[in-house]
């Protein structure tokens, strides 16, 4: 029988049906109050490109009714398309808005001159766009998709405490921004009274890790900025699946992503599917795939907020879902093990120290 919470919350849910008992833990964006699930849906490449409307429909709604309360998009991804899709499904399922947590990144809006960048002028009208295709009055947290070498960091600070203050975002974060970069929005934020990043979207994976590892964690203590972070599987490579060349239905086979074929295909590829190859031995001994094993190492480091999974079908989605069960057997034994194999564990000050 359910215990008493599970039946709470399923009253609670009613139109929903989810009866969420907490089958994916939830942990804070960084240091805001925000509470995430610790693995969120991405839409980058998939929604609006890769998949259709049908699958992409699927795929959240497998990933809510598992507890993800997390979807993340942008502005730039399929031109505008992956919002559209994201914002009909929501409105199609007819989840309650105050049970989701939606996130946008703006930088590329348009071909024009002042559709892009992250003035003043393209923050607002940005996000005005960004929430017109997904039919919402506001998003949780809105992204500087990367840094602005030509719009002053006090200007970006302004606008995005500007539309914090309007009602359009909640909280506001950074992607692919340096550790000074996000050190000094901070220090402006403070300085002008203004409201400063709670989080920096970074990629990170098992052949990625100084930026996360070493530089976020700080910051985190610091100033309590969160890492949310992307490209779990580095783009299909940690699959496995390219282990015996590029099938044609990956992403990899795609014409715009002649670089990642490239990567693959380089000598540098050639040994990290070597290395996948042993780390497949640990995911055997644990009884998990190599996907589950690669987002679990992922979730293992505490100062990472969310994942994002990119996912182009339900059966990898539901795979790698299935990371939370892997969680509880990343011991240090094995997190060592798998340190051993790829031999790239970044030094941070700390360790020089000891």
């Amino acid at each position: 029988m359910a215990d008493k919470t599970e039946i709470v919350q399923e009253v609670i849910d009613g139109s929903d049906r989810v009866p969420r008992s907490s089958k994916i833990p939830y942990r804070n964006l960084g240091k805001s109050g925000l509470r995430v699930s610790c693995l969120g849906l991405g839409t980058w490449v998939t929604f609006g490109g890769q998949i259709s409307d049908e699958v992409a429909e699927r795929l959240m709604t497998i990933a809510y009714e598992s507890g993800v309360n997390l979807f993340d998009t942008a502005e730039v991804y399929a031109a505008g398309k992956a919002e559209v899709i994201l914002g009909n499904i929501i409105r199609k399922k007819g989840w309650r808005r105050s049970s989701l947590v939606i996130t946008t990144k703006l930088y590329w809006g348009g071909k024009a001159e002042t559709e892009r960048g992250l003035s003043r002028k393209h923050i607002i009208e940005g996000l005005k766009g960004s929430l017109q295709r997904m039919q919402l009055e506001y998003v949780d947290v809105v992204f500087a998709n990367r840094p602005d070498s030509n719009t002053p960091m006090e200007e970006i600070v302004r606008a995005m405490t500007y539309v914090i203050n309007q009602g359009m975002s909640m909280y506001w974060g950074t992607s692919r921004w340096t550790a000074m970069e996000i050190m000094e929005a901070y220090s402006v934020a403070r300085q002008f009274n203004l409201i400063p990043p709670v989080c920096e979207q970074a990629e990170y994976h098992l052949f990625q890790r100084e930026k996360v590892e070493v530089q976020l964690p700080e910051l985190y203590h610091k100033i309590g900025v969160g890492a949310m972070t992307w490209s779990p599987l580095a783009c299909g490579i940690i699959t496995g699946k390219y282990e015996n060349g590029i099938p044609e239905s990956s992403r990899a086979a795609m014409k715009s992503y002649q670089w990642l074929k490239d990567k693959i295909v380089s000598e540098d590829g050639r040994k990290q599917q070597a290395k996948l190859k042993e780390l497949g031995h640990i995911a055997e001994k644990l009884g998990c795939t190599l996907p589950q094993l690669a987002v679990a190492w992922c979730l293992r480091n505490e100062g990472v907020s969310s994942v994002l999974l990119g996912t182009s079908n339900p059966e990898q989605l539901t795979e790698n879902l299935g990371a939370i069960q892997v969680l509880p057997k990343m011991t240090s034994h094995i997190v060592s093990d798998i340190d051993h194999i790829l031999g790239n564990r970044p030094y941070s000050k700390k360790d020089y120290r000891s």
